[in-house]
């Protein structure tokens, strides 16, 4: 691949006492591209994310994250990173603002280039007419949203969304992508976890992951040819009744 590695993974692996949540896992992701991590519930998707992110140790195996060593230093790594959880990580009874303030004073972003970034966002994301409305108070679309807002304040080289469009409406899913779409375009890494095969087929590559194997990996139409199904949707399915019949 001609561009750099913005992630590399080698031989990751992930124990919890006789489940193997993630196994072996060898990958790497160019920068600034949207790669997905497509696999059901309990493929190992967010586990491999929480490794990635610094939030869990590996039983062993390495990885690399924006050229620094995940194991070795963590909390550097945590710093060109930006996460959205599932759960988008708002505090419900500060403002718009106040949470954006507050994420960006938490990299590091104070006085006025932290004002300045707060209000880039405010209004590069629409939010000029709610930035004093309660997080708690949004639609489950603004969350989103601002979530993202927050985890991008400091401009980080890779992002990771975890299932970041559960729970949210069509238009706001839409506009969710175009925006990450954007952030691609200016340079930043994103990894984004779904089962959504919608949302699988716009990424540019992706890892389908299984029971925390790594299956298959390459655009959506190689995936379709590794696994010998006409679309992802039928792989996803191939893949569960061959599970089943095990």
């Amino acid at each position: 691949m001609s561009a750099p590695a913005a992630i590399r993974i080698e031989a990751l692996h992930r124990r919890f006492g006789d489940l193997v949540a993630v196994e072996r896992l060898d990958l790497e992701i160019p920068a600034g591209q949207i790669f997905g991590l497509l696999g059901a519930n309990g493929s190992g998707k967010t586990t491999t994310i929480r490794m990635l992110t610094g939030l869990l140790a590996p039983t062993s195996g390495r990885a690399w994250v924006a050229g620094i060593d995940v194991v070795a230093e963590p909390e550097a790594v945590r710093r060109r990173l930006g996460y959205m959880s599932q759960r988008f990580g708002l505090y419900d009874d500060l403002t718009v603002e106040e949470n954006l303030r507050f994420y960006a004073g938490l990299y590091g972003l104070v006085g006025e280039p932290g004002r300045a970034r707060v209000e880039e966002l405010i209004a590069g994301l629409g939010f000029t007419e709610r930035r004093r409305q309660l997080a708690g108070t949004l639609s489950g679309g603004w969350k989103q949203r601002l979530s993202l807002a927050c985890a991008t304040a400091h401009r980080p080289a890779v992002l990771f969304l975890d299932e970041p469009t559960a729970g949210v409406d069509p238009a706001a899913r839409r506009h969710f992508w175009e925006v990450i779409r954007g952030l691609a375009a200016g340079g930043t890494t994103i990894v984004v976890t779904t089962h959504y095969m919608d949302e699988a087929e716009r990424c540019e590559r992706l890892a389908m992951l299984w029971r925390g194997r790594l299956v298959a990996v390459g655009t959506p139409a190689e995936i379709e040819q590794q696994l010998g199904a006409p679309t992802l949707e039928d792989a996803f399915i191939a893949l569960q009744e061959k599970d089943e019949a095990a």
